[in-house]
Order: structure tokens, then C-alpha cells, then sequence
């Protein structure tokens, strides 16, 4: 019952309750539907229907505009024809007492006869054939008129004026005369007149006016008149579906035409009664009733017709609620309102949706019925299975029971059912993989003893609640230390005095929460008191997800390290040293040689003047001047030499034109290149071509390529100097049509002192000048390189760029520190070569996260907290940090080590400028040599 007819009769509940709430939501969405349509349908019938409507007024407007001019015309035209007759009545108002097909004239008493324009009168009487013509063709017109500033009135169709307006009439009272004037109509456009009681007797009406000026005096309006009856009757014709009818209101919410048959609803009479008819002296408009902002029950449809131009709504008419929707009619601003009860639009929708809710009904109860069945049928079925599962089901349970005791061949379970008779087996098999696993482990964890005892010197734990350390390991018996827990006190006194501060700082960062590992390094005293230099290395434990209270870690011997760094610096000092000294004493032979040489050089070139003079022999002065000269430049080529590896010089780079310095470099070898049976080819350039270098130096690399060029060549020759443009950079280049070079002696080309073999040979050298070449090249940012083949020749070249080209930006060095004295000798040192950014460890990740890291990170350690490794390996994993160069400052060098991070080099405070200067220009240089 639990296992399989609960879940069962639990689900088809479910799925039942699922039928009958999805069906009454499909319901209610399709009612929605169905609902939204009709409003749509009826907001497309109201737009449609506003369009006809629209249209037909805007035809009116426009041939009360062509009434208009026509009129203006005739008022401009002088008069012909007889005068008709008109008659006086008692009161002394002119009309006309007989209809002649034509229009009816009323002349207002307010206007005294002697004042009364008769001429008016005839030159209106011309408009009558157009009046007749448009009342003829525009059925929903239902009177035609022109009313004058003095309150003469002539309308068409005729009408008894006497008997239906009062004889002292002020025709400027009415709106279809006030409407139009230039106050309310500044622009003389047709205007549409609010509905109003006629004063002809055509009842509710409105009209079209649009006024008639002479210049800028309003002579009168005209206007056309359609009463709402005629609207009613144009309405009439439009079709509204399910039964609902059309309304026109105006822009102030006023009822402007209602049907009959919805006057009930609105509980509204249209006819006027005739005592109203007969007591107009003035504008009638229509009462508060057919305001719909009177009415407290139209308030929402108000609003609603306020806020918008076209839409739909729901009010209550009569106690039934009705769907209205609307559009507006421009320009008059007016809204026609389609308006239909809401029972008659759902009626076929509610049938149709309680003819689905039967249906649902229906499918409900024969779900019922074939469930009834399935459940019994099922009950059965699950007893059946249930005893025929219970027994192997608790046989498997025990099987696992026994391997969780640690016994991993237990007896297999038995079943007829295959699946668990399978699952059985698998019990079985997951015994055995257990027991092999658990062997593999103990070895595994054997192993890993070994492995630790092997490579560390001892282990630790460090309990941060009591501040006490556990040794294991090796560590105990060769510092004779207890096993047992240790205070800090009592391990400070095997700790070297030295070391004390750098331990405590590294304890407390742990018990305050600043770090979550240790790296540093320490020296113990043995038993005789020497130190032993140990690397500690550990981090917090997080035992059973709690906060993490325990730090464990290893003690690694590196005292013999520690001995060969020692030696290796000592040694390193002692290089440095002797390449210093080697440095003087080649400067100061050479200066030392320049003294006697330059002495010899003049007295001899003395005795070859007087040799020539006297014409004796010269053959041995020629070879003195030949070998002093060979020593100079011998002399000025190692002065060069000694001076670059003293100091590197700054040179000053700017544009230097190419062309002219070839040439003079060409011209100051030429006699030398005769002499040797060459002729020197300078291969021309086109227009000129500047590049950045130092002019002096850039003719000094160029000059002892030539040399070169001469001296290892070959009588005839080639001896060619010429340069090329590749992208941004230029090429100098000077080829030779020598015996070339090997490829494997190539890469000893630059080396200082080596001349390739030619040692013993003729050709005079030193071996300096190519390794000077090269070195003078780099300080100009150029590269130097070769091409040669054996038997053929060689081309040397030298790439510099282009002086158009903007140079290669500084590398940057950041300065971890604040000290302003170690900031001013970094600047001093290394101005021209790096651009210097310093500030805190934060800052610098800061600038590496939005920058990207700097080429150098010189970072003073004394001045950093204990957060500093780790701060360096979030460098190094950020972009650009894996090549970024680190230089470790501090006053004690050996305890950089501790830190735990890769770095490059290390330099001890105080900072040495020459040594930082050194340093970088080394870590910066790049092997530009380009051999092949």
C-alpha cells in the first residue's frame, strides 16, 4: 500500500486536480481572448466608423470654406438685379414675406432702418442658386446662412424669419456668429460649433462657420447647419455589431448626438419642447445632463477619454455593465463611441465554454471509474511483488552491513529476480575493489612516510587557541627537542636570537587572521650552540569544516645551501672585483701607450718629410708610420672598449641624415680601399632618409665595418656600402667579395678578442671591433647581424629606426617602498632607461589589475609586512605578471629566500646605484644578434 497504491492514487489526484485547474485556466484564457477580440472588433468598429463620419465633416468644412469666398466675392461685387420685396413688421425688423424658391432675409430691428445696407442685401441675393445647388447636394446639410456684423441674417432654406426670430435679434449673441471672430479665430479657419438649439426651428443642431472678411473687418459668417437629427440618421446607417449603437461626444464631454433607442440609458430626452423654441434671444446649448463630467457614474469614462484619442473601457448603463470603445474625429476634436452590452458580445462565448466545462465534467468521472479499476488491479500486483522483494532485498542490506564491518567477502545474497539477483553481484564486486583499495592505501600510505622522512628535516603543528608547537620527526633527535607539545617560550630557546622576531611575526600573523600560510626561514642551535639553517613552510588546517585553528607544516635542511649561496656571492664579489681591475689597467696601459705612440708617430712622419726632401730611402719610415698607426687605432679601439664595460655611456639619439654620413665614410676609407686594389661602390638612395642615432657613433660602427670590409677582402674584389628601408627601421649595410665566414664559427663572431682563426695571420686586429660595433649599435636601440657564405663573401648590416618612426616607449619599474632616499638613487640611477611608478604592494596590484604588469618590480623587503608572498605570487598570476622581472631588495639578502617566490636577482640595502644600474640594463638586454 505504501510502496506502490499510496504513490499511485497520490499521483492520479494530482494529475486530476492538474486536469480540472488547467482546463478552468484554458477556460478563463479563452473567455479572455474571446472578450479581447470583441473589444477590438468593437475599437475597430468605432475607428472605422469615426473615419466616415470624419470624412463627411471635413467635406462639409470644405465647401463651407468655397461658401465662404463665394460669398466674399458677392459682398465685393456690386449690386444687380431688382430689390425683392421685403416687408416691415411692427417691431421694425425687414424680412421677406413670400417664398420664392430662393433664400429668406432678416434685417434685426437692432439695426435702425436708415442704417440698414439694402445694397447687402442685393448683392447677397446672388448667392441663392449656389445655396440651393449645395443644400440639393448635401443631403445631412439641413440649412445654409450668412449672418452680418449689424445682425442680418439670410438663410436657405426659406423660413417665416418674422414668426420664428424675435424682431430685435443680436446675431453676435449666437456661437455660430462669435465662434468665428478674430478673437476665437485668429487663423480664419472653418470652425465646428458646439450642439445648439436653432433659432430657425430645426431644433439640436451644429454647425460649420468660417468668417467673412473685407480686408481685416469681419463682415459676417457664414455657416452650414446639420442638425443632430441628421447626424442620428447618418449614425443610423453605420453598423455596430451585437446589437450596440454609435454616439457622438464633443471635446468638452458633452452628449452631441444620442439615438433614441439609448436614451433610456442614458436617461436623456433630445426634442426640444416648443415654448424653448419660441424664447431664444440668445445661445441655447445644451443642458448640464448631457455633460458627461456631471455625471458622478461617468467619472472613469472621462478620464479615459481625457487621457486618450482612441481606446476602450467598461461602464455600468442601466445596471448592465457595457463595453465602450472610441476614436476621434479630427479636426472638430469630437469622439464617436461605439457602444454594446457586454452580455450580448459573451453570450456565444460563455455557451461554448459551459459546453467545454461539461465535457470536462464528463472526462473527470470516466477517469474516476477507470481508476477505480486500474488501483484494485494494481493493490494486487504490488502485494504479489512486495512479498517476492522483501527477503533478497534484506539479504543485499546485510551484505552491505558486513562490508561496512570491514568485512569485504561476504556471503552473496540469492533471487529469482534478476535485477537484484545482478545487484547482489555487484555488492559482491564492490567488496573486493574495497579490500584492494584499502591494500593500495596502506601501501600508498607507507610510501608517503617514507617520501616525507626522506626529503624534510622534521614536521610541526602549531595549536593557535594555546600557542603551543608540536615536533616531529628527525627534528626532535637531532636538536635533542621533546616529542611533547612545546610553548613558544620554551622553543625560542633553540631558535638562533636573530631569527626570534621573524618567528613571532610569522606565529602572530597566523593567530590574527593576516595569513593563512608560513614561509620563512630560520637557523636552530644544536647541541654544541652552531646554527642550522631550516626552511619552515606550513599553512591552516580547516578541521571538519570549522573555523580553521590548527597550522601544519615541514622543516627542510638547507644549511648546505645556504653555504654554497654564501660562496657563490663571495666568489661573484671576487669576479666582479678582478673585471673592475682588468677594466683600469686596459684604460690606464692604453692611455699609458697613446703618450710614447703619438711621440713616434710625429718624429717619424718628420723623418719621412726630410726622406722625401733629400730623396733617400723611406721604405723603413713607412713601415714605423705603417705600425704606429696600426697601434693607435689598437689603443683608441680598447680605450673604447674599457670605457663601455666601466660605464655605460648615454648617448644623445637624434635624426641623422643617412646619405651624407655614407658618403663621408666612403670618402675617409676610399684612399685606403686603393691602396688595396678595391674600388668602394656607394650604392645611391632615393630623396633623403634620416634615421635616430648618435652621428658620431653610428660613423664609428659604419668605419670599422669598412675597415673590416678592406682588410679581409680579396684583390678586384667587391666593395660595395648601401642602405635599405624595411617597414620602419633602415638598413645600413657594408659587403665585401671576401672568403666569408663558416656558419659554425659565426657565433663567436662577436666576442671580444676573437678574430676567427686570422690570429697568425697578416692582417693586423685586435678582435674588439665587431663586439664594440655591436654594443654601440644597442645603446642606439639598433640590431646588428650578418649574412655570409664561404667563397662568396659577406654582408654586414646594422637596422636603426627610422627617424619619422616614433620610438619604442621605456620600460617600467615599479618601486615597492617608501623610502624617499632608496627612490631618489633608483631615478638617479636609471633616468633614460626605465620609466619609475612606486607606491605600497596594494597599489601595485591595483595598477597591474587595470595596466598590466611593468617590465621590472624592484620591491624593498624590509618595508613589506608578512602579506608579501603572497602578494608576489597574485602578481605573478595576474596578465603579464609570469614575465615580469623581480628584483628582491632588503638589508639581509639570505632571508629573501623565505619568501617563497620566484625572483630574478637580489641587491642589499644600502642600494648601490652603479651595481642597480648595472643590474637592469643587464636583465633588460635582449640577444639582438641576427645570424645566418
Amino acid at each position: 500500500m505504501q510502496s506502490a497504491l499510496i504513490p499511485l492514487v497520490l499521483v492520479e489526484t494530482i494529475l486530476i486536480a492538474c486536469y480540472m485547474f488547467s482546463n478552468q485556466a484554458v477556460r478563463e484564457s479563452q473567455l479572455e481572448y474571446l472578450e479581447h477580440n470583441a473589444v477590438d472588433s468593437l475599437s475597430a468598429t468605432a475607428e472605422q466608423n469615426a473615419r466616415i463620419v470624419q470624412d463627411q465633416l471635413g467635406h462639409i468644412a470644405g465647401i463651407t470654406g468655397m461658401f465662404a469666398q463665394m460669398t466674399a466675392n458677392a459682398l465685393r461685387t456690386p449690386a444687380q438685379g431688382a430689390m425683392e420685396s421685403l416687408e416691415r413688421t411692427s417691431g421694425g425688423a425687414l424680412f421677406s414675406p413670400h417664398d420664392l424658391g430662393g433664400a429668406a432675409s432678416f434685417y434685426s430691428s437692432v439695426t435702425p432702418p436708415s442704417r440698414q445696407d439694402l445694397n447687402k442685401v442685393r448683392r447677397l441675393a446672388q448667392l441663392d442658386p449656389l445655396m440651393r445647388e449645395i443644400k440639393r447636394h448635401e443631403p445631412l446639410v439641413a440649412s445654409l446662412y450668412f449672418n452680418s456684423w449689424d445682425s442680418y441674417n439670410r438663410i436657405y432654406p426659406w423660413i417665416r424669419a418674422d414668426q420664428q426670430y424675435p424682431h430685435d435679434m443680436q446675431i453676435p449673441r449666437y456661437n455660430f456668429y462669435y465662434l468665428a471672430d478674430a478673437a476665437r479665430n485668429p487663423q480664419r479657419a472653418t470652425r465646428w460649433t458646439d450642439v445648439y438649439l436653432d433659432p430657425a426651428g430645426h431644433g439640436w443642431m451644429m454647425s460649420a462657420i468660417q468668417p467673412v472678411y473685407a480686408g481685416d473687418f469681419l463682415e459676417g459668417v457664414v455657416g452650414l447647419d446639420i442638425t443632430v437629427g441628421g447626424i442620428l440618421d447618418e449614425i443610423g446607417k453605420l453598423k455596430v455589431p451585437w446589437g450596440g449603437y454609435l454616439m457622438l461626444v464633443s471635446g468638452d464631454m458633452k452628449i452631441m448626438a444620442l439615438p433614441p433607442d439609448a436614451e433610456h440609458e442614458f436617461a436623456l430626452r433630445e426634442a426640444p419642447s416648443q415654448d424653448t423654441l419660441k424664447a431664444l434671444q440668445g445661445d441655447h446649448l445644451r443642458s448640464d445632463d448631457f455633460s458627461l463630467t456631471q455625471r458622478a457614474d461617468f467619472n472613469d469614462l472621462v478620464g479615459a477619454l481625457t487621457r486618450q484619442s482612441s481606446g476602450n473601457t467598461e461602464v455600468t448603463l442601466s445596471g448592465r455593465p457595457h463595453l465602450v470603445a472610441w476614436s476621434e474625429i479630427h479636426p472638430a476634436g469630437w469622439r464617436l463611441l461605439a457602444i454594446a452590452d457586454k452580455r450580448e458580445v459573451m453570450a456565444a462565448t460563455n455557451n461554448l465554454a459551459s459546453h467545454y466545462r461539461n465535457i470536462g465534467y464528463l472526462m473527470i468521472v470516466g477517469l474516476v471509474v477507470f481508476y477505480l479499476g486500474f488501483f484494485t488491479f494494481m493493490w494486487v500486483r504490488a502485494r504479489t511483488l512486495s512479498e517476492r522483494l522483501r527477503r533478497p532485498i534484506g539479504d543485499i542490506g546485510e551484505m552491505l552491513r558486513q562490508i561496512g564491518r570491514g568485512v569485504w567477502h561476504p556471503q552473496r545474497a540469492a533471487s529469482d529476480i534478476q535485477e537484484l539477483d545482478d545487484m547482489a553481484g555487484d555488492v559482491l564486486s564492490m567488496g573486493k575493489q574495497l579490500a584492494a583499495s584499502e591494500a593500495q592505501r596502506n601501501t600508498a600510505q607507507q610510501h608517503l612516510n617514507l617520501v616525507v622522512e626522506s626529503i624534510t628535516a622534521g614536521l610541526w603543528e602549531y595549536r593557535l587557541e594555546d600557542d603551543v608547537l608540536l615536533l616531529h620527526g628527525e627534528l626532535c633527535q637531532r636538536f635533542n627537542l621533546a616529542g611533547s607539545a612545546l610553548t613558544r617560550a620554551a622553543f625560542h630557546r633553540h631558535v638562533y636570537a636573530e631569527d626570534i622576531p621573524a618567528l613571532d611575526k610569522a606565529l602572530d600573523a597566523l593567530s590574527q587572521g593576516h595569513t593563512s600560510r608560513v614561509d620563512l626561514e630560520l637557523r636552530l642551535l644544536r647541541a654544541d650552540g652552531t646554527p642550522l639553517w631550516l626552511l619552515c613552510r606550513g599553512r591552516l588546517i580547516d578541521e571538519n569544516g570549522a573555523e580553521a585553528r590548527v597550522a601544519a607544516g615541514t622543516f627542510v635542511d638547507i644549511d648546505t645551501l645556504k653555504q654554497v649561496e654564501e660562496d657563490l656571492r663571495r666568489r661573484t664579489l671576487e669576479a666582479q672585483a678582478a673585471s673592475q681591475a682588468k677594466s683600469r689597467f686596459i684604460s690606464s696601459m692604453s692611455h699609458e701607450l697613446r703618450t710614447p705612440l703619438n711621440a713616434i708617430y710625429g718624429f717619424a712622419q718628420l723623418l719621412r718629410m726630410q726622406a722625401d726632401e733629400q730623396q733617400a730611402e723611406a721604405q723603413p719610415l713607412n713601415e714605423i708610420l705603417g705600425a704606429s698607426e696600426h697601434l693607435t687605432h689598437l689603443v683608441n679601439d680598447l680605450l673604447d672598449w674599457s670605457s663601455l664595460q666601466a660605464e655605460t655611456p648615454r648617448l644623445q639619439l637624434q635624426a641623422v641624415e643617412v646619405t651624407g654620413l655614407m658618403r663621408e665614410c666612403a670618402e675617409m676609407v676610399r684612399s685606403q680601399a686603393e691602396a688595396a686594389g678595391l674600388h668602394l661602390v656607394l650604392q645611391p638612395t632615393q630623396g633623403s632618409l634620416s634615421v635616430l642615432a648618435d652621428a658620431r657613433r653610428l660613423r664609428q660602427v659604419l668605419l670599422n665595418l669598412l675597415s673590416n670590409a678592406i682588410k679581409y677582402n680579396r684583390p678586384e674584389g667587391r666593395l660595395l656600402m648601401g642602405v635599405e628601408t624595411c617597414g620602419d627601421r633602415v638598413r645600413l649595410f657594408v659587403e665585401d667579395g671576401g672568403y666569408g665566414i663558416a656558419p659554425e664559427l659565426q657565433h663567436a663572431l662577436y666576442e671580444p678578442f676573437q678574430r676567427l682563426g686570422k690570429e697568425n695571420t697578416t692582417i693586423q686586429g685586435t678582435g674588439i671591433g665587431l663586439a664594440l660595433c655591436r654594443e654601440l649599435a644597442e645603446l642606439m636601440g639598433a640590431r646588428m647581424g650578418l649574412c655570409s657564405e664561404p667563397g662568396v663573401g659577406s654582408r654586414f648590416w646594422i637596422d636603426l629606426a627610422h627617424a619619422n618612426a616614433r620610438p619604442a616607449p621605456a620600460p617600467r619599474l615599479y618601486y615597492v617602498g617608501d623610502d624617499d632616499i632608496t627612490r631618489h638613487r633608483i631615478d638617479t640611477a636609471l633616468q633614460g632607461m626605465v620609466t619609475l611608478d612606486a607606491g605600497s604592494i596594494a597599489e601595485c596590484l591595483s595598477q597591474v589589475r587595470a595596466q598590466g604588469a611593468p617590465a621590472i618590480l624592484l620591491v624593498d623587503c624590509d618595508r613589506q609586512g608578512s602579506e608579501l608572498g603572497e602578494a608576489l605570487q597574485q602578481l605573478r598570476c595576474l596578465p603579464g605578471g609570469d614575465g615580469m622581472l623581480v628584483i628582491l631588495l632588503g638589508s639581509c639578502p639570505r632571508s629573501l629566500a623565505m619568501l617563497g617566490c620566484e625572483f630574478q636577482a637580489a641587491l642589499k640595502q644600502p642600494l648601490a646605484s652603479d651595481e642597480l644600474r648595472v643590474l637592469v640594463s643587464t636583465l633588460l638586454q635582449q640577444e639582438r644578434l641576427d645570424v645566418h
